[in-house]
């Protein structure tokens, strides 16, 4: 599956792991379209047991207990839950 992709302003790589009815999930993309950042999110809950299997296992790679949401910015930072300074202080904004 490729994840779906909000235009915005370039600040790297930003991935977004969520479910289509986590409340917190939703907070986190709107947060991310206040900032006005370009990123890539993939509602897991809405994939195929094929497609969800290879998803699961690359949250799992960042996040072990699969909590959403979780962000993956430039392959190197992981943010589980919605945090908004934390995400900020990642994305230098």
């Amino acid at each position: 599956m490729e994840p779906s992709i909000v235009k915005g302003e370039k600040r790297g790589k930003i991935v977004l792991y969520g479910l289509s009815t986590c409340g917190w999930c939703k907070k986190t993309k709107k947060f991310l379209n206040k900032l006005g950042v370009e990123y890539q999110y993939i509602d897991v809950d809405l994939l195929d047991d094929e497609q969800h299997d290879k998803i699961a296992a690359e949250v799992a790679k960042w996040n072990p207990n699969r909590n959403y949401p979780t962000v993956v910015i430039n392959d190197t930072k992981c943010i589980v839950g919605y945090k908004e300074n934390d995400i900020k202080e990642a994305l230098h904004v």
